[in-house]
Parts: structure tokens; C-alpha cells; sequence
């Protein structure tokens, strides 16, 4: 399955499941946007993560910014504590990532998915798409999806078991998902 048909498909379960919190889910980045974030990063997007930001830029409007936290974006999804990074927010962490100055941090990973002090989250490595994961404290991981398709089929495996009640940590109230 491509990127896009996996999104589509946690798209499609936010529409049956949580009705509110899909219709919270933002608008596409332009093609400009993208290639102007890539030259200021100074690294290409990978093709799957740049699939997925024209079909959906998760950046909060200006306004909504809190410039008191690390990163912020689509909150409550797809869990409590982290959220999906729009262009603009994956470019400010990609600058100032905190595991940067250690020597772990790697130019060619692209964090996609943050908590608001960025101390976890995942990333995409450029170079060859597979997905990883840092926490900041402990070793960070490589490789652990094949593949941002992938990454997006475990969400939508996770969203079928929501809507099944077969999720314990997560509830629908109202439309939005509940972390409990």
C-alpha cells in the first residue's frame, strides 16, 4: 500500500470513529511551501513524506502557535502525548532538535510526529524512508517501519481497535478521541 492509500485509510477511520477530530484534520501544503522548507533545511523530502504533507500540512494557523513550547501541531493524535508536525514545525525542529548537539541526531532524519518539548517522536530517514524513533535520554531507534505507509497502517490498525472498544487507553466522547 502507498503512503497516500494508507493515510486515506486512517483518514477514513478518523471519519467513521471520530467525526470531530477529522473534521479538525487541516488542508494540503502547497508545493512551494515544501521546496522552500527543503532549501532552507538544506535536505530533500523524502517522496513518501512529501506525499503525505500535500494531502495534509498538520501545521497550527500562526495564530494558535504557542512560542512557549518546543514544537506543536495537531494535537491528540494519534495518541495523547504527540502529535503529527506540519512543514513549518518539522523545519523549526529539524533546527533545533534537542539530540542535534550529542552527535546521535543524524542530518538525514526528518521528524514528522513530536511531543510538545520534542523530547520523542519519530522521524524519517531521507535516505532511504524507513521510520525511527528518538527519546531524549535513551538510545534512539532506526528502522522500526519499513516505510511511512507502514508507520500509517499501524495508526490505522490502532484506530480499528478504537472503534471496535478494543482499545483501553482510548475512548470516543463526543466525536474525539479520549486518551485515558
Amino acid at each position: 500500500m502507498s503512503v497516500v492509500e494508507s493515510w486515506s485509510r486512517v483518514v477514513d477511520l478518523l471519519r467513521e470513529h471520530a467525526p470531530a477530530d477529522h473534521a479538525d484534520l487541516p488542508g494540503p501544503a502547497p508545493e512551494p511551501v515544501l521546496a522552500a522548507a527543503e532549501e532552507r533545511m538544506g535536505v530533500s523530502l523524502p517522496q513518501d513524506l512529501r506525499a503525505w504533507l500535500l494531502q495534509n500540512n498538520p501545521d497550527l494557523p500562526e495564530d494558535d502557535v504557542d512560542d512557549d513550547v518546543a514544537c506543536c501541531g495537531y494535537a491528540g493524535f494519534p495518541d495523547e502525548t504527540s502529535f503529527f508536525l506540519g512543514i513549518r514545525a518539522m523545519e523549526k525542529l529539524y533546527a533545533n532538535h534537542p539530540l542535534s548537539g550529542g552527535g546521535e541526531w543524524r542530518e538525514e532524519w526528518i521528524p514528522f510526529l513530536s511531543d510538545r518539548d520534542s523530547w520523542a517522536g519519530r522521524f524519517i530517514d531521507a535516505r532511504d524512508g524507513r521510520i525511527g524513533r528518538w527519546f531524549v535520554g535513551a538510545p534512539t531507534v532506526t528502522g522500526e517501519y519499513a516505510s511511512l505507509a507502514h508507520y500509517f497502517d499501524s495508526v490505522a490498525e490502532m484506530l480499528t481497535r478504537i472503534g471496535a472498544g478494543d482499545y483501553p487507553v482510548c475512548s470516543v466522547v463526543d466525536g474525539r478521541l479520549v486518551w485515558s
